[in-house]
């Protein structure tokens, strides 16, 4: 019988061996009692009272593939905390015909083991609860006192031995130095700059980034006030940087939040790192300007051109090219006929299977008709120690063999046409007014854009990457007859002329649609 081990700790405490010990003892049973493990699902520093753990939903998922019938866990609390996790995800198992079994809490079969897991899920939930309870207790208790509770020590502090903040001198330095060069009107470059050419790193010993000056010129913590949740002490650790220096930061800091340039900030743009220069390939950056009347325009503008590097790249209008761009992509939906043949593609790059298998079936095979044959040999009164050696042995591969061909099945999950094509009609629902929903579709499907001076090119996501095609390419795909191409198509193509030739719209649209599988929305 096949069967995983799930394996979990909930806090960043604990350790790996935490792990091990827990895959021992399952091991250790799944030996006794004749079980083979085909796979391990664990989770780190995620505590059970939540359902959100990566390995325990996707152990979830595989249940459903029917290649395992039993899930190892050392202790029931490492399945769920939580009593209500732990009836709706045991009952979703036994639908696949999969049990949760602890190694080291036995349950009868009947009535009374079913009261016994009651019991023991109530224990779980109530240890749960508590022990969050006296966690609360005690770390309320440490901010009264101005105490140490976790999480990143601010930079310029550093804590003793009775979990105190002290002040660290060298690094203290460094913020009344930062904050006084930021109050004397220098740039966060600037101060950044100057920082790592000095080789000075944050707490976590990473270069300085505009994010750590924007975190560390707030913090009322250098002003001595301890801050815990909902505690507040003034006082209550020593103070780094003066009343009258920080006070002249936070106006600096208002007076930047309200400059124009901020205003550029209001508009989204939706195609921020997925747009390109078809001349230079460098990425096209979102710009604003107002025209002589007054009224406000949005581009997109090569930044190789904006900064005057050589590129002849002209700006675009940002509602014209994302129209463009959601405008095409609906079409390609709203074809029946596209999302069909874009089903059948998926699913049958699904339904192939990998190379290993055919490989693995064919071993498995082989050893079946050799037991057959020792099995006759049996029959017909030939047995000995070297014939049951060998059955032995055979038995042992074969089993080897099963175990591997049910982990290469668990790696290709069952994908229909109805659901591809149910996926890809899900998105005709989208009302591409909304800009929510223009950016479901853009991060869902566009990969990268390439303006050109006569045509667009998008390229869509898939697993292996993206590539470009040229128009005589585009021209001579499948799509553009009835008859089938001469090579094997992995991939769709779609060609769009422009009918209308108006200034600024490219004449040609050439939209490739790379896909390879159901993304997750």
């Amino acid at each position: 019988m096949n069967a995983v081990i799930y394996a979990r700790y909930s806090s960043d405490n604990q350790r790996e061996e935490s792990i091990e010990g827990q895959l021992r003892e399952c091991q250790s049973y799944a030996e006794k009692h004749g079980y083979s493990i085909i796979e391990h699902y664990i989770d780190r520093a995620i505590s059970a009272r939540t359902d959100q753990r990566p390995d325990f939903q996707r152990m979830i998922e595989d249940s459903a593939q029917r290649q395992f019938s039993v899930v190892l866990v050392w202790k029931f609390d490492r399945f769920a905390r939580n009593k209500y996790d732990s009836v709706h995800y045991k009952r979703q198992l036994r639908k696949n015909d999969v049990s949760v079994v602890s190694v080291v809490e036995p349950i009868p079969d009947g009535p009374e083991g079913s009261l016994l897991e009651t019991l023991l899920e109530g224990l779980n939930e109530y240890y749960s609860a508590e022990l969050a309870v006296k966690v609360r207790r005690g770390l309320t208790e440490n901010a009264l006192k101005c105490k140490y509770n976790g999480g990143t020590i601010p930079f310029g502090y550093y804590v003793d031995e009775n979990q105190y903040f002290q002040i660290d001198p060298v690094t203290a330095s460094l913020v009344r130095e930062i904050y006084q060069r930021y109050a004397e009107s220098e740039t966060i470059r600037s101060i950044q700059q100057s920082m790592n050419e000095r080789g000075v790193t944050t707490q976590q010993g990473k270069p300085f980034s505009p994010n750590s000056f924007s975190v560390m010129l707030k913090n009322r913590r250098y002003l001595g006030e301890y801050r815990y949740s909902t505690t507040v002490q003034p006082g209550g650790m020593p103070q780094i940087v003066s009343e009258s220096l920080f006070e002249q930061v936070q106006q600096r800091i208002a007076r930047n939040r309200r400059a124009p340039a901020c205003a550029k900030a209001t508009e989204a743009y939706l195609l921020t790192g997925k747009l390109f220069c078809g001349l230079c390939g460098k990425p096209m950056v979102g710009e604003n300007g107002r025209s002589h009347t007054g009224i406000k325009h949005y581009y997109y503008k090569c930044g190789a051109a904006k900064r005057k590097q050589g590129c002849t790249k002209k700006a675009i209008r940002k509602h014209l090219i994302e129209d463009l761009v959601v405008k095409h992509m609906m079409r390609l939906l709203w074809s029946d006929a596209m999302v069909e043949r874009i089903a059948d593609l998926v699913v049958a790059e699904s339904s192939k299977d990998s190379v290993l298998l055919p490989k693995l079936s064919a071993q498995l095979t082989d050893i079946q008709k050799r037991l057959a044959n020792l099995l006759k040999a049996v029959e017909a009164g030939i047995f000995n120690d070297t014939t049951q050696q060998r059955m032995t042995e055979l038995e042992r591969q074969k089993q080897k063999l099963e175990i591997e061909i049910a982990k290469e099945r668990l790696k290709k999950p069952n994908i229909s046409r109805e659901d591809v094509a149910g996926w890809l009609c899900h998105f005709r629902e989208l009302d591409v007014k909304k800009e929510k929903h223009r950016r479901i579709l853009i991060d869902s499907f566009v990969n990268a854009v390439y303006v050109y001076d006569d045509k667009i090119t998008l390229t869509f996501n898939y697993r292996e990457g993206t590539e470009t095609i040229s128009l005589a390419q585009v021209e001579s795909s499948d799509l553009c007859c009835d008859a089938p191409p001469a090579k094997a198509v992995t991939k769709v193509t779609a060609f769009y002329r422009c009918t209308q030739k108006t200034p600024g719209i490219p004449v040609f649209f050439c939209i490739l649609f790379l896909f390879s599988g159901p993304a997750v929305y």
